[in-house]
């Protein structure tokens, strides 16, 4: 079959083109280092990118709630064991003051309480480093804690000022956790509260109370038969939030290294789907170059015979 010049010049041509097109996206790749610019340069991969872009955007969030989240469960750790260290110096009180013999010694182990009953307080209105109130629930710009005092300084009665709802953060998909614990909850369902809760029969303000004021009465009897006691109940309470406490932190420890992982591996594939290989792509430039050269010369040589072969 015979190959007109005209049907020669097109194939011609369109592999020229071909090569051309090629050379210049080797070029583009070459200095650029991206072998995807553009979406029509391989609209899977670019799919495949923004998906993997999305991924990155959530596993970012998820970070920041991880690292907003750690701040407050270790604000919520120093002010734990503060309490329960308070709450031991407390039961030692109520001890040994079975063993007191005179009111001027009982008095004095009343004024002692007295000041835990502050340091408490203090305990209860935490704020961690963004200035909101830890133990208030989601009432967190409010003070959790206020004290009723009588006539000589001493505190009557603590009120609690916050709520039984606690905020939580997403820390990966579908799972949510909070680090914050209600000062109080006497509804008997939902997140136990630190300083008081009607399911462990926990109420720290009201036992310091009456031990301070069986003290200053001596009131021993009292002191050994009810007051004891529940601070024991008080100090179950503050231990198993102390436990909880350190399960969040593992559970946001351990969340934030895969975060980290999982951030290293998106990184990883966005590279791979987008830049280019740059040594395989100078050997496929160099390739091409070469295939452009060599046919522009056989074109040549054939159109230069085909017109001699015309002429004569």
């Amino acid at each position: 079959m015979r190959i007109t010049s005209t049907a020669f010049e097109s194939n011609f041509l369109n592999q020229i083109n071909q090569l051309k097109t090629q050379q210049s996206t080797l070029q583009n790749e070459a200095a650029t280092g991206l072998k995807v610019t553009l979406p029509e340069d391989n609209p899977a991969a670019m799919d495949q990118d923004l998906n993997l872009q999305n991924e990155e955007s959530s596993n970012t969030q998820y970070q920041n709630n991880i690292n907003a989240l750690q701040g407050t469960a270790t604000t919520a750790s120093d002010a734990l064991n503060s309490l329960q260290s308070l709450v031991e110096q407390a039961s030692e009180i109520a001890t040994s003051a079975t063993g007191l013999s005179s009111q001027t010694q009982l008095t004095g182990a009343a004024a002692q309480v007295a000041n835990l009953i502050q340091e408490a307080l203090q305990v209860g209105n935490t704020k961690d480093d963004n200035g909101n109130y830890i133990f208030g629930g989601t009432n967190s710009n409010t003070p959790p804690f206020t004290a009723t005092t009588d006539a000589n300084g001493n505190v009557t009665g603590v009120t609690y000022n916050g709520n039984t709802t606690v905020a939580g953060g997403e820390i990966a998909p579908g799972l949510s956790v909070s680090a914050q614990i209600p000062g109080e909850n006497n509804t008997g369902t939902g997140p136990s509260g630190l300083f008081a809760d009607s399911r462990t029969g926990a109420d720290l303000f009201g036992h310091l109370i009456s031990l301070q004021q069986d003290l200053a009465s001596g009131n021993v009897s009292a002191i050994s038969s009810t007051d004891g006691p529940n601070l024991g109940n008080d100090e179950d309470n503050v231990v198993t939030q102390i436990s909880g406490n350190g399960v969040i932190q593992s559970t946001l420890t351990a969340a934030g290294n895969v975060g980290t992982e999982q951030s290293t591996n998106i990184d990883s594939e966005m590279s791979n789907e987008t830049n280019a290989d740059m040594a395989q792509t100078l050997t496929q430039l160099t390739q091409t170059q070469t295939s452009y050269e060599a046919a522009l010369e056989s074109g040549t040589m054939v159109m230069n015979l085909s017109l001699v072969n015309f002429l004569s």
